[in-house]
């Protein structure tokens, strides 16, 4: 057998294949720049020149127009910036991004391209009521039902007859998702915030796609709490802010309280211990231990979140003792849960908690 070699020309605008991975770059490089897509093209240019991916064939200008034409950007009179498409490009990519990290069946994840008004198909079966939907009918309990009214010689089949499997209720959720954005969240090279961002991307596409009468909103804390709306997800970045866990509950508390789904809850991704309160609109801050004043204002919350019936699940990015010590206690008052991981698979988490809270009534 013989090779034939010869010298790598570079990429080609024509290599597909190429020219999506540099897609793939570009959309991750957005993440990073909290959306902004010249900065993600100045980050581009410079990993191009440094890596080899732009050469004097296949330039910057050149991937500039292969992105206009996907149409998920488009040139402005203030720049490049993102467009619908691509922001729900991005989405799905986080939303599938989190699926394949999940173990097969672990969250329920059975998509088809029709929506449907049930859950999952359980085994009990019921008499056929008018609207049920006849591809969940039980074709074996219908003919016996048949048979035993009119025997085998006359076999004939009647709206009496029939027979459908009963369907798994899936709760209406109201979801929101707590994001700690102190300095910690990015201190000493840590990226925590970008997993963080990409899962309330991608939860925003699964509630839009597939659960279309649930609700999520997002709240930003660190000295104060925002809320953000999802349509500027990529935007959200950590900063030089304490940690103000008391606010975030507050507003998340607010918001749950004027929405009407059956199960309300509270998703907080944080890394840090609460450092910070605000009090007759002064910031009163300790980032050194637990403050004994912060702490029990934080935890005050938390129980009054549980008197409202709203549960509160902790996905701690870090494991130090004080921060452990506090969640223990939020999570004991709260009657909720606690998750220990690392950012790499917090997604995988999330989403295992989010479809398993549907099943059920919280409380």
């Amino acid at each position: 057998m013989q090779f034939e070699y010869s010298k790598w020309q570079g990429p080609r605008p024509e290599d597909e294949k190429f020219v999506r991975e540099l897609m793939d770059i570009f959309r991750n490089l957005l993440l990073q720049s909290g959306g902004d897509a010249d900065e993600a093209l100045r980050w581009m240019e410079h990993f191009g020149k440094e890596y080899g991916f732009f050469n004097e064939k296949f330039g910057i200008d050149d991937f500039k127009k292969k992105l206009q034409e996907s149409g998920e950007a488009e040139k402005t009179p203030q720049g490049f910036q993102i467009t619908p498409k691509g922001e729900r490009r991005i989405r799905q990519d986080s939303l599938n991004e989190i699926f394949s990290a999940l173990d097969t069946g672990a969250a329920g994840d059975h998509r088809t391209p029709h929506a449907g008004k049930g859950g999952e198909r359980l085994s009990e079966t019921r008499a056929y009521q008018f609207g049920d939907n006849l591809s969940d009918l039980d074709p074996l309990g219908t003919i016996g039902n048949a048979v035993k009214r009119g025997g085998v010689d006359d076999l004939s089949v009647t709206e009496d007859d029939l027979e459908v499997f009963e369907a798994e209720n899936l709760s209406a959720c109201a979801t929101v998702l707590m994001v700690d954005i102190s300095h910690s969240m990015i201190l000493y090279g840590e990226d925590r915030i970008t997993p963080a961002k990409k899962i309330a991307l991608a939860l925003t596409q699964l509630i839009q796609t597939r659960y279309p009468k649930d609700t999520l909103d997002v709240v930003l804390f660190g000295d104060d709490a925002t809320q953000v709306p999802l349509k500027n997800l990529m935007k959200i970045q950590a900063g030089p802010f304490h940690t103000n866990t008391r606010a975030g509950l507050q507003l998340a508390r607010r918001i749950l309280e004027s929405r009407k789904g059956v199960n309300k809850q509270i998703f907080m991704v944080t890394d840090g211990k609460p450092s910070a309160i605000r009090e007759n609109g002064r910031l009163y801050k300790n980032p050194f231990g637990l403050d004994p004043k912060i702490v029990n204002r934080t935890l005050e919350e938390a129980s009054y979140c549980r008197r409202k019936r709203i549960t509160i699940t902790t996905f701690m990015l870090a494991t130090d003792p004080p921060l452990l010590d506090f969640v223990r206690r939020l999570s004991a008052l709260n009657h909720g849960r606690i998750y220990e991981t690392d950012p790499n698979q917090l997604g995988a988490y999330v989403f295992r908690d989010f479809v398993r809270n549907r099943r059920k009534r919280l409380h």
